[in-house]
Order: C-alpha cells, then sequence, then structure tokens
C-alpha cells in the first residue's frame, strides 16, 4: 500500500514537469512560428518593395507619344522586332538635346538576331516635312525622335517596326560604377581617352574605362562596326551585373540611372512578359549589318547602301519575322538607279561623289 501511495504521490509531480515542458514546447514553437511568419511578411514586403521600385523606374522610361497595343504579342512564339539606339547626350528627360544616335541596332526576338545599320547610312528622313529630305540615318532621331527613326529604318529595309529602345550611352556608364565596375575581355588592343586596352585580357572597368572602350572607333579595322560591337558587349555585361544579388545594396541608385537615360515604348507589362517567355532566346544568337560604301554627298562623307545589300537584309530581317520577302522599292533604290545611270560605279575602291536626284531625274548639285 506504501508503494501504491508513493506512486501516488509522485504522479501529480510528474504531471507537473510533463505540463511544463508542454508550456516550453508550446511557446518555442509560437515564438519560431512567430519569427518564421515575420520573416516570410519581410521577404515578401522585400520583394514587393524591389518589384514596385522596379516598376515606378522603369514607368518613367515609357514613352507614350509612340504607343502601340501589345495585347497577347509577347507570348513566347510571336516574332517580333525592336529598334535599339544609343546616343551619348544629356539625360533623355532633356527632348530638346536627344542628339544623334551613333548606334543602330535592329534586334529580332525568337531566335535572337541583330542587324547593325551604320551611323552614315543614307537614308530618307521619312515624315519630313521637306519631301524626301535626305540625310545620314543617325539624324533621325534628332530631327524627329523615335517616329522618325522608327519609320526610316522601317523604309529602308522594307520591315515593320513597331517598338523602340534608346539608351543614353554616357550617362548609362554611371551605373557602371554603382554595380561596382564590370569585366570585360577586350575584342582588340587599343589605347584611348589615357586607357589601356588588351585583347583578351579580362578587364575590370569603372564608368570612365568602359566609356572609353565603347567610344573608340577610327583605330578599330572594322570601324563603326567594331565600335557597336563593343557597346553591345558593354550593354550586355553590365544588364547581367545590375540584375546579380551583389548590386542589390544599390539597387535605388541603378533605378534611377535608368529611369533618366532609357526611353522606350514598351511598358512594364510588356517588358515582364518578354523576360519571362524569351529569357531563353539569346542561347541561340547571330548577327548582321548592312554593308555600304563610301562616298561623298555635298562633301559629307556617307555611307551608300547598294540596292542588292538592301533585298539582302530585308530578306533576312524579313524571313526572321515570319513575313513573305518583298522587292525593296524606295528612295534609296531609286537614287543608286539614278547614280549608276549617271557613272556611279559600287565597284569602284575609290571614295566617289553621289547626287542625291529628285523625281525629274535631275540632281541637287
Amino acid at each position: 500500500m506504501k508503494k501504491n501511495r508513493k506512486e501516488y504521490r509522485n504522479h501529480p509531480t510528474e504531471t507537473r514537469v510533463q505540463n511544463h515542458r508542454y508550456k516550453k514546447r508550446h511557446i518555442w514553437a509560437w515564438v519560431t512560428g512567430t519569427v518564421a511568419l515575420v520573416a516570410v511578411v519581410a521577404t515578401a514586403a522585400y520583394f514587393a518593395s524591389v518589384y514596385f521600385k522596379a516598376k515606378n523606374a522603369v514607368d518613367k522610361t515609357y514613352d507614350p507619344h509612340t504607343a502601340v497595343k501589345t495585347t497577347g504579342e509577347f507570348n513566347g512564339k510571336k516574332r517580333f522586332a525592336v529598334l535599339l539606339m544609343g546616343t551619348d547626350t544629356g539625360a533623355l528627360n532633356r527632348t530638346e538635346k536627344r542628339g544623334r544616335t551613333d548606334t543602330m541596332i535592329l534586334a529580332v526576338v525568337n531566335h535572337y538576331t541583330l542587324f547593325s545599320i551604320p551611323r552614315d547610312t543614307m537614308a530618307q528622313m521619312v515624315g519630313s516635312e521637306e519631301t524626301f529630305r535626305t540625310e545620314k540615318i543617325n539624324a533621325a532621331y534628332e530631327i524627329g525622335g523615335a517616329r522618325m527613326a522608327m519609320d526610316s529604318v522601317s523604309e529602308l529595309i522594307n520591315v515593320p517596326i513597331k517598338y523602340y529602345a534608346v539608351v543614353n550611352m554616357g550617362g548609362i556608364m554611371k551605373m557602371i560604377r554603382y554595380v561596382g565596375g564590370i569585366n570585360i575581355r577586350p575584342t582588340l588592343s587599343f589605347e584611348y581617352g589615357g586607357y589601356v586596352f588588351e585583347k583578351g585580357k579580362l578587364t575590370h572597368m569603372g564608368g570612365a574605362g568602359a566609356l572609353a572602350y565603347s567610344r573608340m572607333r577610327y583605330d578599330d579595322p572594322k570601324g563603326d562596326y567594331g565600335r557597336q560591337e563593343r557597346q553591345r558587349q558593354v550593354i550586355v555585361t553590365l544588364i547581367k551585373k545590375a540584375v546579380s544579388i551583389s548590386s542589390l545594396a544599390n539597387l535605388d541608385s541603378i533605378l534611377t540611372s535608368v529611369s533618366s537615360n532609357v526611353r522606350t515604348n514598351l511598358p512594364f507589362s510588356a517588358l515582364q512578359q518578354i523576360a519571362m517567355n524569351y529569357r531563353n532566346c539569346a542561347n541561340s544568337s547571330s548577327s548582321d549589318y548592312l554593308h555600304g560604301y563610301n562616298a561623298e554627298i555635298k562633301d559629307a562623307a556617307y555611307q551608300i547602301q547598294p540596292t542588292s545589300e538592301l533585298q539582302r537584309i530585308s530578306d533576312l530581317v524579313r524571313s526572321e519575322l515570319g513575313l513573305e520577302k518583298e522587292v525593296v522599292q524606295n528612295n534609296e533604290t531609286f537614287q543608286n538607279e539614278q547614280n549608276e545611270a549617271n557613272g556611279f560605279s559600287f565597284k569602284s575602291g575609290k571614295t566617289q561623289h553621289y547626287h542625291i536626284y529628285d523625281y525629274t531625274g535631275e540632281g541637287d548639285n
């Protein structure tokens, strides 16, 4: 009986210990759950903050004056073209200083193909008040903004262009400082602006160094084509670094730079869809460019595109876009016909004088 009473006396004590342990486990589980919930909420709030900061910055880059409908267009299956332009003026919200676009690249997205258009290419300024006004293609943005640039390139090679993005090459270099610089293997060895670049050697570049690397033109055997290649290299490397985890600490500065130095008629929703549905297209890419001939128009140096070259690029771009080929017939093909009839030869290795004719067949000089 005593043993039983002892057991009976010990039972309440064991129950209190068990209850105490249970309460401790319960409190610990509650604390852990609360901390986990706070962590989840904080993480969600952080990414929501990043999302809205990004949306706010991208919304500032949006150009409503050239807006077009984009419903269902970026589903990962349809192909589309974007005219990429690089200018080297002040911030792009200063429209009175748009500047010329020294880099013009038509990007066809699905299979990722880049078609470079030389800055000195002779082209009609489509939309100008002067009938058949002819200038260098890089003047279109300065004269009539993004609309004239898109329309002039579209008319030049007979392809539809609805979308564009323009980047201020000078201002965008500020972003390189915000991301801590970029690492690039130069495509050739040269010295420019006090900086020395060695071909193939991995080089860390700050903003000024990257700007010097992307600006040099005359010492490049490829001329403007080589400069465009280096500019694409800088931009692609910068984008990869800007979206990396290491750059999140400077997110505000990066987004501020984007909003000040980029303009596009692609809204934030469209850019989201493109990023989601076409992110793998860069794994299979190619490039080409218009091969022109040096000539002089009123003592100014131009690149004249032969009709055969305009047709070649038109066929390639239309094929990439899934469109049927069409014969290119425009102001440039007319000028070529008139000039060849009057002795101009695209087979000559000399720099020749090129006339601009009106439809009466009379030259301008």
